[in-house]
C-alpha cells in the first residue's frame, strides 16, 4: 500500500487554494461578464474565508482587479495563468503515515487536449502550489484532474471511464494501470468506476465526465448522487445509470439522491447545474445555489450528511455558465504535521 493517502475533504484543512479569472472565456468578453466572473470568484473566496484561510493565484495582468474584488483576508500569490479552475490545475494534496504533506502533480493537458483549451501556463501551477505549501512533490505520469476523483479518506475513490480512460488522456492505459497509479499516489484501493458524467459536461466545452459534479463521498459508506428527477432532461437516465452502477459495485453503501435544480436548459441546451459540486471546509460547507426552489432542500441534505457544519450558499450560475462550480474553482490543503 502507498505511503501516501488523500484524506477526506472533511479532514482538518490548512487552507483553500483558488485561481482568479484571467483573460479568456472564464473572464468573459464584456465589462458586465468580467465583473460577474470576478464578483463570483470573490464571493466564493469570502465565503470560505469565514472558516479558514484562502490563497488566490492571480495572473500578473489581473492583480489590480483582484485587489479591487478581494478583501485583505485573501492572500494573493502572483503567477501566470491560462484559466481559473484550481481543482484541476492545482495538485492533489496527500498525507503520509506520519502526517507529512505531499502534492500529487498530475499531467494537466487542458481536459484531454480540448480544442478550445490552453495550458502552457496552467501545467506549472501544480508544482507552484506545492512549493508554496511546502509539500513534497509526487510526480505522476497520468493525465488527470482533481475534479476527476472523489475519495472518502478510507481507501475508496470514485472515477469515470470517460475521463481517466478517455481520448486525449490515458486512452492506452488499462483500468488496472489507472488503479495502480491511484493506489501509489493517493492510497486509493477501492475504485468505483462510473461510465461517464453529466450530459452537458460531455459536450465540446465540458470536462468529458468529471465525477465531482455527479457524486460525492461525505463519509465512508455514504454517497451523494446527482438526481435529475425530470424525464425531459437527458440526465434523468444518467442519474439512474450512475445510481445503479454504484449500487452494483458497493451494495452496502447508502445512496442519497440530491435533487437537481428544476431549470432544465439555457441558450446552449440542457444544463448540468448540480448541488454535488460543493466544498467542505473547517466547520462549514460552501454550497452551490441557483435561485431555485430546490436550493433549500439541497442545503438541508448537505447539513444532514455533514453534521455540525454550517452551510453557506453561493450563487453558482455564473460558474456553471463558464463550465464548473464551487468545487471546481477550489483546492483544499489538509493540515499536516
Amino acid at each position: 500500500m502507498s505511503r501516501w493517502r488523500m484524506p477526506a475533504e472533511t479532514a482538518a484543512q490548512e487552507r483553500v487554494w483558488m485561481a482568479f479569472p484571467v483573460e479568456g472565456y472564464s473572464l468573459g468578453d464584456t465589462a458586465e461578464a468580467r465583473d460577474q466572473a470576478r464578483t463570483t470568484w470573490a464571493a466564493a473566496a469570502h465565503a470560505i474565508a469565514e472558516f479558514e484561510p484562502v490563497t488566490m493565484i492571480v495572473d500578473p495582468g489581473e492583480i489590480g482587479p483582484a485587489r479591487d474584488h478581494l478583501s485583505s483576508a485573501i492572500e494573493i500569490v502572483e503567477a501566470p495563468l491560462n484559466d481559473a479552475w484550481a481543482r484541476d490545475i492545482g495538485p492533489t494534496f496527500v498525507l503520509d503515515d506520519n502526517g507529512a504533506l505531499g502534492a500529487v502533480d498530475w499531467i494537466f493537458n487542458g481536459w484531454g487536449a480540448a480544442s478550445w483549451a490552453q495550458w502552457d501556463k496552467d501545467q506549472h501551477i501544480g508544482k507552484l502550489i506545492a512549493e508554496h505549501s511546502g509539500a513534497e512533490v509526487i510526480d505522476s505520469p497520468m493525465i488527470n484532474e482533481g475534479g476527476g476523483i472523489q475519495v472518502d479518506g478510507a481507501g475508496s475513490v470514485l472515477l469515470t471511464e470517460s475521463v481517466q480512460l478517455g481520448d486525449g488522456r490515458n486512452s492506452t492505459w488499462t483500468k488496472a494501470e489507472v488503479e495502480a497509479e491511484l493506489a501509489r499516489t493517493i492510497g486509493a484501493v477501492r475504485p468505483v468506476w462510473l461510465p461517464y458524467g453529466l450530459t452537458r459536461d460531455n459536450k465540446k466545452f465540458g470536462t468529458r465526465g468529471h465525477v465531482d459534479i455527479v457524486a460525492a463521498l461525505p463519509s465512508p459508506g455514504v454517497v451523494l448522487v446527482h438526481d435529475q428527477q425530470n424525464p425531459d432532461h437527458p440526465d434523468f437516465e444518467v442519474s439512474k445509470q450512475i445510481k445503479a452502477t454504484i449500487a452494483a459495485a458497493e451494495p452496502n453503501w447508502e445512496i442519497i439522491g440530491v435533487p437537481a435544480p428544476t431549470v432544465l436548459t439555457d441558450d446552449e441546451g440542457p444544463v448540468d447545474y448540480s448541488y454535488i459540486n460543493h466544498l467542505v471546509v473547517n466547520g462549514g460547507v460552501i454550497a452551490c445555489s441557483f435561485g431555485d426552489r430546490h436550493d433549500q432542500r439541497a442545503a438541508d441534505i448537505l447539513a444532514e450528511v455533514y453534521p455540525g457544519r454550517t452551510v453557506r450558499s453561493v450563487d453558482a450560475r455564473p460558474l456553471f455558465e463558464r463550465g464548473g462550480g464551487i468545487h471546481c474553482i477550489t483546492q483544499n490543503q489538509p493540515v499536516s504535521r
